[in-house]
């Protein structure tokens, strides 16, 4: 078991060495890496579709970085590389796409289907109440005797 366990927590090391060592790039300055950063945290990766570029291990991962890398000597601004980026992947690279007529439901749907779900509650709530009212009528003549008869049934058995 002990060995197990040691082996686990080598891999896991060592997966992370593996990483480090693929991006090794050389910045002008320490605001490139934080751009750097931030774009590749930014952007999505197409084929993981859950990470973003900058921890996913996908080879097409690993080529976005380097063309984002290129692009930043190149002296491009953040807004020209996600540009390119969408141009080449579609919107889905981002994972905050721009708000537009193709991404509006993508914005607003949750808030939509939220309000459509509390519009459906109010009205079963009000339907339910409704029905309790309306079932809250006057006894008939013959329905008070009997339930006279029954409440006197319980009393003398007490």
């Amino acid at each position: 078991m002990k060995r197990w366990l040691t082996a686990a927590v080598l891999g896991l090391s060592l997966a992370g060495v593996a990483k480090a060592a693929i991006d090794t790039y050389q910045f002008r300055d320490e605001a490139e890496r934080e751009r750097y950063q931030q774009l590749t945290k930014e952007l999505r990766c197409p084929k993981c579709q859950n990470q973003d570029i900058a921890d996913s291990n996908a080879p097409i991962a690993a080529d976005l970085r380097r063309e984002i890398f290129r692009m930043l000597g190149e002296g491009k601004n953040n807004q020209q590389i996600v540009d390119f980026m969408v141009d080449r992947y579609g919107d889905f690279v981002r994972y905050k796409p721009a708000l537009s007529g193709r991404t509006w439901l993508l914005w607003f749907g949750p808030g939509i289907l939220l309000a459509g779900g509390f519009v459906v509650l109010a009205v079963i709530v009000r339907r339910r109440r409704g029905q309790a009212v309306a079932g809250n009528t006057e006894l008939s003549a013959d329905e008070r005797e009997r339930l006279a008869k029954l409440l006197d049934k319980e009393h003398t058995h007490d």
